[in-house]
């Protein structure tokens, strides 16, 4: 993204303390501009229309119209805004159907500021983003499902014998890609490797680019299928 491209940004949440504490984060970013904010799933479709944002950031529990009815209704007449959920929760079958009212990523709202920033950079992008935690409650359901209905099912996971890809990444960034399949944020890979957030960001961003993926989701995924990682 060039410097002189601001990402326009459409805030929806209807807690207004919340609301300014992520306007605040988001400001801070020179590439970011919130444009607009509401309150509620039904102020979404004229915000838009009137503002033309590349990003709708917006809270899943909202008192008349919710988060994926507003979803829905915004991705079928706008279906190039991306939109990011915001929710408190971390079950997979709240992400399986917002995903399906066609929004592009899932983020918890216990998030650090760095999650919050990549993840709108991510789906502004053109991306998809899940949060890590709620990536691997995702991946541990798929992989029982898949364990239920046999050796390969539809959802493309199979048993297959557990080994490092060492023909493709270093020693380090196969630690980084198994963390990350645990569902750790760069924080908490670089406490337990010992290293900084910015070396962390750096062995991600070489692991998809060897991979050849577009975001960590992507990644993990991948991993799994090819029996580069273990899931607990």
């Amino acid at each position: 993204m060039e410097n002189e491209h601001k990402l326009k940004i459409i805030l929806i949440d209807d807690h207004q303390l919340f609301r300014e504490g992520v306007k605040r984060i988001l400001s801070m970013e020179e590439n970011f501009e919130v444009v607009a904010e509401g309150s509620d799933g039904s102020d979404v479709v004229d915000l838009v229309r009137q503002n033309q944002p590349d990003v709708v950031l917006m809270d899943i529990n909202m008192p008349n119209v919710n988060g994926m009815e507003a979803t829905k209704s915004l991705v079928e007449t706008f279906p190039n805004v991306k939109v990011l959920i915001l929710s408190i929760h971390d079950d997979e079958t709240y992400v399986t159907a917002v995903l399906k009212t066609g929004a592009s990523g899932y983020l918890l709202k216990e998030m650090d500021t760095e999650a919050l920033i990549e993840a709108v950079k991510v789906v502004g992008d053109g991306g998809a983003y899940i949060h890590p935690k709620v990536t691997h409650n995702l991946i541990n359901e798929y992989r029982r499902l898949a364990s239920d209905n046999g050796p390969e099912t539809e959802i493309g996971f199979r048993e297959v014998e557990y080994r490092r890809p060492l023909h493709l990444l270093t020693r380090r960034e196969c630690e980084v890609l198994q963390l990350m399949t645990d569902g750790k944020s760069n924080r908490s890979i670089g406490e337990a490797l010992y290293i900084s957030e910015k070396t962390v960001k750096n062995h991600v961003s070489n692991i998809l680019q060897k991979m050849s993926m577009n975001d960590r989701t992507q990644a993990v995924v991948d991993a799994i299928k090819n029996g580069w990682v273990k899931v607990n």
